[in-house]
């Protein structure tokens, strides 16, 4: 785990062995992230989800934690096969209250196959101050490690292939 000197951006790398693209195309796709998401809180993508994102493009995910709720975000950074970011917030009248944090993934081929880096940007959240603290953090790198095992699973080739 990584954290930056005010708390505020947490991350974790990963090496994949698949390439960058395969990657991609899993973490570009909303309707996927249930199947990768180490936090056990993302249920599915509400209808009307682009079947693969880009920049500007905005979805709903259907969420639990105790309780259901809903987020909508939207894309703040896209670049094909080396980056993507989304700003979270809570659906409806209260989004404009609460969140604001950022999910962003990073790829970059290496010769073992992809270095993998995703984050937790608290910057423009508007309970950043609260969450920087504490135990959330190191939280929140456990949940993006198992989310690094299950985008490896998905990609990486079996090791029963023959």
């Amino acid at each position: 785990m990584e954290r930056n000197a005010d708390g505020t951006v947490v991350s974790v790398q990963r090496v994949i062995r698949a390439p960058a693209g395969s990657i991609f195309a899993i973490v570009a796709n909303a309707a996927r992230h249930p199947e990768f998401d180490g936090s056990g809180q993302v249920v599915k993508a509400k209808p009307g989800a682009p079947e693969r994102l880009s920049l500007g493009s905005t979805f709903g995910m259907s969420m639990k934690l105790g309780v259901p709720y809903t987020t909508a975000n939207t894309v703040i950074e896209f670049e094909p096969d080396r980056r993507i970011a989304w700003q979270t917030r809570l659906s409806g009248p209260l989004g404009k209250l609460l969140g604001g944090r950022i999910w962003r993934y990073e790829l970059e081929g290496t010769d073992e196959g992809t270095t993998v880096t995703e984050s937790w940007d608290l910057r423009e959240d508007k309970q950043g101050f609260l969450l920087k603290h504490g135990p959330v953090g190191a939280q929140m790198a456990d949940n993006m490690t198992k989310s690094l095992e299950r985008l490896a699973a998905l990609t990486e080739p079996s090791a029963h292939t023959t």
